[in-house]
């Protein structure tokens, strides 16, 4: 299955039926760069908000460290990778999704390649919030504490393959040229994939792509 909508169609169900342990329901999209989550997260929130749960989307990527912290720590170049990330910024958020009322969280702005503070508010009146994110799975430290905060947890199985492509069209589109974009795809996007195929641990349910 590979349409997001078709996808959306077959988890609806499943999803309201789950049992939450805060106010909030909390469901986990996992997958790796270009597998589709933010795509499949803005339709799925639509389709549960027209069903009555209002439902809104984080981005795990609003929790990218700074490229100034990044360079100082000589890890541009895998900007990306799990130890690229505020993890302890973001399970602090996400414990605060279930029970808080407005909860602001970062996006990133990827035309500035900028994390921006409080961009975004989960409002009060939300049922349920998707996250979306590579690593909300990982068995990693840090990264694996993520993994009881999930009510459901979805991951999305992309192949190497489709993936590339995908990959090297997005750094196309910002601008490299087609030898960038293949070196950006395969020395740094590709492996990111590898370590969420890899090292993921069990979701509750997993899409083919």
């Amino acid at each position: 299955m590979s349409d997001p909508n078709e996808i959306a169609e077959a988890l609806l169900e499943q999803i309201l039926a789950a049992s939450r342990a805060g106010r909030r329901r909390l469901i986990a999209i996992v997958g790796p760069p270009a597998s589709g989550k933010s795509t499949l997260s803005e339709i799925l929130a639509d389709r549960m908000t027209a069903a009555g749960r209002k439902t809104q989307v984080v981005p795990m990527d609003g929790f990218h460290l700074d490229n100034q912290i990044l360079s100082k720590q000589g890890l541009l170049a895998r900007k990306g990778a799990p130890e690229t990330f505020d993890v302890e910024g973001l399970l602090r958020l996400v414990k605060a999704l279930p029970g808080s009322d407005a909860v602001y969280f970062p996006i990133f702005d990827r035309a500035r390649d900028i994390a921006i503070a409080s961009a975004g508010m989960v409002s009060g009146e939300s049922d349920s919030v998707i996250v979306e994110g590579n690593y909300l799975l990982l068995d990693a430290l840090g990264w694996r504490d993520l993994k009881d905060c999930w009510d459901f947890a979805i991951q999305l199985d992309v192949q190497l393959s489709v993936l590339k492509e995908r990959l090297v069209k997005r750094w196309l589109s910002h601008g490299l040229t087609p030898e960038q974009a293949q070196e950006r795809a395969e020395m740094n996007d590709l492996r990111n994939a590898g370590l969420v195929a890899s090292q993921s641990m069990l979701a509750d349910v997993t899409i083919k792509i």
